[in-house]
């Protein structure tokens, strides 16, 4: 299986042409979900001994800058599945290992919350008792609400440990959600997540480890960065040659060198780049760019989209820099 081409295929054949009907659903169609576990890709990073397709690091990043340059909010919604393969395939909990292949063949569908790893003080506390945890708190953004089977869930306990624990997506007592309204990509059906003395039991945690804060690991920005990139790479392709074309070789270079001394300003960068040619696209497109019909005016929203998300101080300082508007001393 050529796991780049069928990712190309599923982004110009199912993603691309669907993406405006997407953009103004209510909710992501499952459909488009469905189509990415029918071609594997939830197991992108699975182990190939639990059904999963094994990708390497790079690969990753290309399948998802493939996918998000065909629908941003459907790529959104699954890649956080990514992460959560990974982690219940390296967890030390006996309990998890049965969790791995239906994760890599999509029958478990996976979000993210991330309150209790956010810098700061924690949004989401864990709390430890005879068999499990109690995670009380919020987490603010939790992407893929009616899609998602569970949410990859992070809380941070009084002695510094961070807990990744599956949690079912769905509202109870001890846990109620909140609609948001986003500009772009409102159809993930983000939602914030109130956790009110929730029990998680020890069969669903994938590990507990000493937390602690520094700078974001470099391939956690280049993943990011594959979203800014997929939409200008959209957009580029709409456009016809253009030096913007040139300009998205060389910061993916860039970003693939993972260099911790300047991946920060260079997933900055792909934002940058984004909401550049979806500037340029909606010029080319003239007013017809004004028209939900249209898909410049989308991508313009899908840039605005990735190019904050997420964003780290030192992505937003060289973002700042490149727009023309750095702090003056």
């Amino acid at each position: 299986m050529d796991i780049v081409s069928t990712a190309t295929r599923l982004a110009d054949e199912v993603l691309f042409p669907a993406a405006l009907a997407t953009d103004a659903a209510d909710t992501l169609p499952v459909e488009l979900l469905d189509a990415l576990a029918n071609a594997g890709l939830y197991g992108l990073s699975g182990p190939a001994s639990s059904g999963g397709l094994g990708a390497d690091f790079p690969m990753v990043c290309t399948v998802v800058e493939a996918l998000a340059s065909g629908c941003l909010t459907t790529t959104f919604v699954w890649v956080q599945h990514i992460g959560a393969v990974l982690a219940a395939a390296a967890s030390e909990n006996e309990a998890i290992a049965e969790w791995v292949a239906p994760l890599c063949r999509g029958e478990r569908r996976a979000g993210l919350a991330l309150g209790g790893a956010l810098p700061g003080p924690p949004l989401l506390r864990g709390v430890e008792k005879e068999g499990g945890w109690i995670f009380t708190g919020t987490s603010p953004f939790v992407s893929g609400w009616r899609r998602i089977d569970v949410i990859h869930t992070a809380a941070r306990s009084d002695d510094g440990r961070l807990v990744w624990a599956f949690v079912d997506a769905r509202e109870s007592d001890t846990l109620s959600v909140q609609r948001l309204d986003l500009v772009a990509l409102n159809a993930t059906a983000t939602v914030r997540a109130d956790f009110v003395r929730h029990p998680v039991p020890a069969t669903r945690v994938t590990s507990a480890l000493p937390y602690g804060e520094g700078p974001p690991p470099p391939e956690l920005l280049r993943i990011h960065a594959s979203m800014p990139l997929g939409v200008a790479s959209r957009c580029c392709r709409l456009l016809g040659p253009t030096p913007l074309e040139e300009e998205l070789t060389r910061i993916r270079d860039e970003l693939d060198r993972l260099d911790p001394a300047t991946i920060q300003a260079t997933r900055g960068a792909a934002g940058e780049l984004a909401l550049r040619a979806s500037a340029a696209l909606a010029v080319f497109t003239g007013s017809r760019s004004l028209l939900l019909s249209d898909h410049a005016q989308r991508l313009a929203r899908e840039a605005l989209f990735s190019m904050v998300y997420a964003l780290r101080p030192g992505s937003r300082e060289a973002l700042f820099a490149q727009l023309g508007a750095a702090q003056r001393a």
